[in-house]
């Protein structure tokens, strides 16, 4: 019996990989237009980064994450990317750079989570990090951003959500508004809400288990809690970023329940879902986390991102054609063939020859499937030094030259 893969990993095959290519391309292409650099971190990292950073009320703390010791050392594998970026923008001294500090980054990210459409134990994302803005601009020009990006990807039909979860003193009523409309039935919750009562209210909004739910519904909950009272400065801000995103032409929708799992987030926060296939599907998610740099050890810093799952978005566009190659070379004369497919190559073509010394109609029926052409080699061509060039979409034949053929 063969080893298959992990539960909650996936292969991605050689058939998938034009759409990883694609999304890839287009994110680097709209980053870099707006000075965003990629940056690349450790796939594992101190096991306390993410305690500290991404909160110890979170399920991703509390159940997903994949630690390991090695020489008394807790390591990591990373649930996100946030938090190794904002390490990585500390330890290599960036924060003293002029802002905006703009990262794009990419790869994968580890949770143990039950798997299931569009998502994995072992997962991929894309995201965005900016750094030094205070202003609700870093805010706007960061969905402005995720918009464009998807619909490079011909995701036109977008719904954004935004909300504001103000700053610590904003919350401290709306907490205890929560608490109070959760308290008589707080028995009948999960055990991660349970937790989250005390530790982190807003949270309980953001609960997936299904009982939950129900109770939230049965109980009216939303009527129950008014929304976060915003303050002065947290009010200005989430004001101004409705205004540029009006001037940006960038529809949204207020979702004043809208929160997000991470504990880090402060002021905006958003979600930005596509209806393509008919259904919504939450493709990004992001906002503001201005005292995450300060938690792990840097300078107050204002910052901004957010991130998407890429098996989400692969799901989402159309399946791609594994595109061809230039030339397959057709002969019984393997030497020969080796020569000319490695002298192709040299001048920048791909080109590909049969390993096996096969009948020349079994190797033409294979360059059909993988070439645009054929270069048949026979005793008369390597005789008179020429080549017989096939067209395998018209079926058409020409005598060439080497110069012509690389022409």
């Amino acid at each position: 019996m063969f080893i298959k893969a992990p539960k909650g990993t996936k292969d991605i095959l050689p058939a998938e990989i034009p759409n990883w290519h694609f999304i890839e391309k287009t994110a680097q292409e709209t980053f870099n237009k707006a000075n965003f650099k990629e940056i690349r971190t450790p796939i594992f990292e101190d096991t306390n980064l993410f305690e500290r950073g991404v909160g110890d009320t979170t399920d991703i703390v509390n159940k997903e994450m994949y630690t390991f010791e090695k020489s008394d050392r807790s390591l990591t594998l990373r649930p996100e990317n946030t938090a190794g970026v904002v390490r990585a923008y500390l330890e290599h001294n960036l924060y003293r750079e002029s802002p905006p500090v703009k990262f794009w980054y990419k790869g994968s990210m580890f949770r143990y989570e039950r798997p299931q459409a569009g998502r994995q134990r072992q997962f991929n994302q894309i995201g965005v990090e900016m750094f030094g803005v205070q202003d609700a601009s870093a805010d706007a020009e960061v969905i402005m951003l995720a918009v464009e990006f998807l619909k490079g990807l011909g995701l036109n039909d977008l719904t954004v959500e935004i909300n504001s979860l103000g700053c610590n003193e904003c919350r401290k009523e709306y907490k205890e508004q929560l608490k109070k409309a959760v308290a008589p039935f707080l028995d009948q919750l999960c055990d991660d809400c349970r937790s989250r009562f005390e530790k982190n209210p807003l949270r309980i909004l953001d609960c997936k288990n299904e009982t939950c739910n129900r109770l939230f519904e049965e109980h009216n909950l939303k009527s129950k809690v008014s929304g976060i009272k915003l303050c002065g400065e947290c009010s200005e801000h989430y004001k101004k970023l409705k205004t540029y995103l009006n001037e940006l032409n960038i529809k949204y929708e207020e979702n004043t329940f809208l929160v997000r799992g991470l504990d880090y987030y402060t002021k905006t926060v958003f979600e930005i879902k596509s209806n393509n296939l008919g259904s919504q599907n939450a493709v990004c998610g992001g906002g503001r986390y201005d005292g995450l740099v300060e938690t792990l050890g840097g300078p107050h810093t204002p910052a901004v991102g957010w991130a998407m799952g890429v098996e989400r978005l692969n799901a989402l566009i159309p399946k791609l054609e594994t595109k061809k190659i230039d030339y397959f070379v057709v002969s019984d004369n393997q030497i020969e063939a080796v020569k000319l497919t490695s002298k192709l190559r040299k001048n920048g073509f791909s080109a590909e020859f049969d390993y096996t010394s096969r009948k020349f109609a079994k190797q033409l029926e294979k360059a059909a499937k993988i070439a645009y052409k054929a270069v048949i080699l026979g005793e008369d061509e390597i005789k008179n030094n020429y080549y017989t060039v096939k067209d395998l979409n018209t079926s058409e034949q020409t005598r060439s030259s080497f110069a012509d053929l690389v022409k």
